[in-house]
């Protein structure tokens, strides 16, 4: 227990250090008074007006805000899932800006042109989703086994074709809404109503079912990394791959399916931006969620639970940042916290060397202290 405590203290830390700077930048731009009013409006904004709730407001009050922030968190989670999956073999997954816009795309297109069963229509909009963020991924891995090229160079230049192919062309050109005709407008259709993520709480809330899904593929992805033998394998090629192949362990399978399920997390994240909020693959997707999947898994020690627990506390600040802009403040604020609290984990042997100073002084002063002697006899 002390080792697993020692290992999330940096996080907890860096996260700390980072409200603590940003609160800081605003008293000394404004004052402390703003500063600190900023930050109850922005915890207001992500986890609900609770003193307004109890002087008698509506329900709406709590569930809207609520919403939004498990919105943000779903899509969050989906993607620092997808970086951390990758992490596990060793591989530094920068592409999951790119798989997220494929698999936004291909859900866009499934729930507008199929037409299905309500739940059938679903399921097949996140399963395709999921299969064309994995098979972007599986470029990279292949350009990886297959001819060495390192998946950071891949994915990154992965990212900005699928940029250049979605967003610069198909759904401005050949997808857009009513193309070929006068009525034409940037963006795919409108999906069909069918396909649309259901809505857990009615009209009082946005949240839907993205982020129960998000949530459940967490814990399966912990089990499976904790308790079943292919995700040990998979652990293992992260820790040593000459040594995962010399136990027998399939070193290139193991690699190429970890890749694939980054990938197919990445995908699942834009179906769940388009199934759930967007309705439609708009002009363009805006929010670089892949890349904040980044800073989510790093934060989050690349742990399914400590990455769920990352992107649930950014996905409410993230959501209560636009509150800020009631003070005056910028509402970008969150996502420097984010930057932040990211540059700070990067130090995470300062932190542990920090951490060692106490345990090493109780050592050396239980080291120190008297043995005492055999006890001897009364006369």
């Amino acid at each position: 227990m002390g080792e697993r405590l020692r290992a999330v203290l940096p996080s907890v830390f860096s996260v700390i250090l980072a409200l603590a700077v940003c609160w800081c930048f605003i008293a000394l731009t404004r004052d402390a008074r703003t500063a600190t009013d900023a930050y109850f409006q922005m915890l207001r904004g992500g986890l609900g007006d609770w003193p307004a709730y109890l002087d008698g407001g509506r329900v709406a009050l709590l569930t809207r805000p609520l919403g939004e922030a498990a919105i943000k968190a779903s899509i969050l989670l989906l993607t620092g899932l997808s970086v951390a999956v990758a992490f596990k073999v060793g591989l530094f997954n920068i592409g999951a800006q790119g798989q997220m816009l494929m698999g936004a795309l291909v859900a866009a297109l499934v729930g507008a042109w199929w037409e299905l069963p309500g739940p059938l229509h679903v399921l097949a909009a996140l399963l395709m989703a999921g299969l064309a963020g994995g098979a972007w991924a599986l470029i990279a891995a292949w350009l990886k086994l297959a001819r060495g090229v390192h998946e950071v160079i891949s994915t990154i230049m992965l990212n900005w074709v699928a940029v250049s192919l979605v967003d610069n062309w198909l759904v401005v050109g050949p997808l857009r809404a009513g193309a070929g005709t006068v009525l034409s407008t940037t963006g795919t259709p409108e999906i069909l109503p069918s396909a649309q993520l259901p809505r857990l709480l009615g009209e009082i809330s946005r949240l839907n079912l993205g982020f129960p899904l998000a949530l459940a593929l967490a814990l399966a992805l912990w089990v499976w990394l904790s308790w079943l033998r292919t995700g040990f394998e998979t652990r293992a090629v992260g820790l040593g791959a000459e040594a995962a192949r010399a136990a027998g362990i399939p070193v290139t399978r193991r690699t190429a399916q970890a890749m694939g399920l980054a990938g197919g997390l990445a995908g699942l994240a834009g179906a769940v931006l388009v199934l759930g909020t967007e309705l439609r693959y708009p002009g363009t997707l805006g929010a670089p969620y892949g890349f904040d999947g980044i800073a989510i898994s790093l934060i989050g020690n690349s742990h399914p639970l400590g990455v769920t627990l990352s992107a649930l506390f950014f996905g409410a600040l993230r959501a209560g940042g636009t509150r800020m802009q009631l003070l005056g403040v910028h509402k970008s604020y969150p996502e420097l916290i984010q930057g932040l609290a990211l540059l700070f984990v990067a130090g995470r042997q300062v932190w542990l060397a920090l951490l060692r100073k106490p345990r090493r002084a109780s050592q050396a002063a239980a080291q120190a202290a008297p043995t005492p002697g055999p006890e001897v006899p009364r006369a």
